[in-house]
């Protein structure tokens, strides 16, 4: 008899595994596509523009790099905390698998963001509430990483890390509403869910199709992970001999 879905028929690394292996190769292209469409659009179709000349182009990049690196804490500390309350060891290491990724784009953000501003700005980098709370992110990203590492117990590392992702999730609301408390060099946001887009058709297509792109590459690259993480830590269970086997 087939057994319906539910919400934690995956939880099982076995099942993870799986379903992991079956979706990559498919997330890995529509990734590729995706980036190649969003940053001929950006750099080529997309017209310039009438203040900032085409030094803007680079937030094709930047934004959607720092769209998804907040995305990705809140993923992060959501399965941390699922993983520390239910014992679920798939969704800690959901958690584990995110943590690089995040990394990886929060400091691409930062890097493109200097690369925007040195030109926009006349600066480098510059001390305001937005630019200082995403260099945070960042650190709480790095001790994500250096707490699950340093702890010899996998148990012990998935619950010290969630109680330090669970709280560095007050900074997430303070990078987004930093712009509107303090008097920042940084810009508003460009799209918002509540007025029309502030840019041209073909850059707002741009920029949608690299965010989706990165949307596919996260998934892609985090389920990878996942997968060498349960292999590591499931290594002694029927299902992962058996993998070995059929190998």
């Amino acid at each position: 008899m087939n057994r319906s879905l539910r919400w934690s028929t995956f939880a099982a690394p076995s099942r993870f595994y799986a379903l992991a292996g079956a979706l990559n190769p498919w997330l890995w292209a529509l990734a590729a596509a995706l980036a190649a469409a969003g940053l001929y659009i950006g750099f080529f179709v997309a017209p310039t523009d009438a203040t900032q000349g085409d030094s803007y182009r680079i937030i094709f990049i930047h934004v959607p790099a720092a769209w998804m690196s907040m995305i990705l804490y809140l993923a992060m500390a959501f399965w941390a905390a699922v993983g520390w309350m239910l014992n679920a060891r798939m969704a800690s290491m959901l958690a584990r698998a995110l943590a690089p990724t995040g990394a990886l784009f929060t400091f691409i953000a930062l890097w493109t963001g200097s690369f925007w501003g040195k030109p926009t700005w006349g600066t480098w980098w510059v001390w305001d509430a937005r630019l200082t709370s995403y260099l945070i992110l960042l650190f709480l990203y790095l001790g994500f990483i250096a707490l699950v590492t340093a702890i010899d117990d996998v148990v012990r590392g998935d619950k010290a890390a969630a109680v330090l992702a669970l709280v560095g999730v007050v900074n997430i609301p303070i990078i987004y509403f930093s712009v509107r408390w303090w008097n920042t060099l940084h810009q508003g946001a460009t799209i918002s869910m509540t007025a029309a887009p502030k840019m041209a058709h073909t850059m707002l297509v741009a920029m949608l199709l690299m965010t989706f792109a990165l949307w596919a590459y996260a998934f892609a690259v985090v389920f990878t992970r996942a997968q060498a993480l349960a292999l590591e830590r499931e290594r002694d269970t029927e299902w992962v001999r058996a993998l070995a086997g059929n190998g």
